[in-house]
């Protein structure tokens, strides 16, 4: 069996790497292949670390957001309170990566930025550290100083400097590593803090590298991010053009400056089918009217039935309310004192327009073709013979 080790460099869009900056990238690529996958739908970290350790899509591991009170779809018992961050994931029914190789008998570590990736997907795992939270006993056993905070250009290094000291000290069989996305939410891929941000994690990917040059290794961005200066407050918009619908964010609402809470660049619509007077059945043509005036708005990209989306995006039907709403380039969804809001220099997630991530394989068993999403690299694992 051979050892495998998968990088998340969370946030990379391709527009970060280059051979100036990422030179180590490079070269492990001419050993192996460099190609442009897709993320999963919605371009979010919970989501698509999810995918990747399953093999799968969130129409069969079932999560679609970082923190989202699910759409009723008017059915009296559930709870549109529901909150997936006080969720453990317990009911993830797709094996990880981490539970199919302990099958086989493989030692298992998982080293991750944030808590979240820890706590909620970090099951069967044999070294788990995270620097939001670490364990005093096993930073003492990386011989490492206590973490830098989380948002901060320094946790990406740290978290990849854990992961050589563990690599050196404990060949662990599969090892699954994550940074975070500070770097890239705060500075553009030409700013000369991304640029000599890159070429610090270039230079720890070369040296992990160097440590183990037959083993299997996988390194991706998660999701891409991008410049979203115009900000939109969805739910605000629609009621102030007469539509009383629900908005729903896949996302936890980051607080932003001046009490903005920043969402995503994706929504879930639930049409108000409620009975009440106060909430009456919406007719056919009210719906259809909602339609097009999403469709001629400048700021939405696309806006798409449940059925089409859950078909196109392998999104659970029953988790994403009568519609998903993705916002066109540029702009984002938040939510703030009003309707519509410019913000130089904002960069997020969330839309179709960060699914192109990189991913570079070496002693990978499979062609490049195998590969079209990030999910790809655990699904070819999971299909392998045993013994393999």
């Amino acid at each position: 069996m051979k050892k495998l080790l998968i990088i998340v460099i969370e946030g990379c869009s391709l527009e970060y790497i280059s051979l100036e900056r990422t030179p180590n990238l490079y070269r492990i690529a001419k050993n192996g292949f460099c190609k442009c996958v897709k993320a999963a739908v919605p371009t979010i970290y919970n989501v698509n670390h999810a995918s990747i350790l399953t093999g799968k899509f969130p129409s069969e591991h079932g999560v679609i957001g970082n923190a989202l009170s699910y759409p009723s779809q008017g059915n009296e018992d559930s709870n549109p309170s529901d909150d997936l961050s006080n969720q453990n994931y317990s009911f993830i029914a797709s094996r990880t990566v981490f539970d199919f190789m302990r099958g086989r008998g493989a030692s298992t570590a998982l080293l991750s930025a944030r808590s979240e990736v820890g706590e909620l997907l970090g099951r069967n795992v044999d070294f788990g550290i995270c620097l939001e939270r670490p364990k005093d006993i096993l930073v003492r056993f990386l011989d490492m100083q206590a973490p830098p905070p989380a948002e901060s250009l320094e946790a990406s290094i740290w978290i990849l400097e854990a992961c050589y000291r563990l690599i050196k000290k404990n060949t662990m069989d599969v090892i699954y590593c994550t940074t975070n996305d500070y770097m890239m939410r705060n500075f553009a891929p030409e700013s000369p803090e991304a640029i000599l941000q890159m070429k610090k994690i270039d230079d720890w990917l070369g040296k992990i590298y160097d440590l183990d040059h037959d083993r299997e290794i996988y390194i991706t961005g998660g999701f891409g991010v991008t410049a979203k200066p115009r900000l939109i407050n969805l739910q605000r918009k629609l009621q102030g053009n007469g539509f009383e619908v629900e908005c729903k964010t896949p996302h936890h609402d980051q607080p932003g400056k001046d009490g903005i809470l920043i969402q995503t660049g994706m929504q879930f619509l639930s049409l108000n089918r409620g009975g009440s007077i106060a909430n009456p059945p919406k007719d056919k043509s009210r719906e259809e009217e909602l339609v097009q005036f999403l469709e001629a708005a400048p700021f939405i990209d696309l806006v798409s039935p449940k059925a089409e989306a859950s078909k196109r995006y392998n999104l659970p039907e029953d988790l994403i309310g009568d519609y998903v709403v993705f916002a066109a380039e540029g702009y984002t969804f938040a939510d703030f004192d009003g309707e519509e809001l410019e913000l130089e220099e904002f960069r997020s997630n969330g839309s179709l327009h960060e699914r192109a991530i990189p991913l570079v394989a070496v002693n990978a068993d499979e062609a490049p073709e195998k590969y079209r999403y990030s999910r790809d690299v655990v699904k070819t694992i999971m299909e392998r013979p045993d013994g393999k």
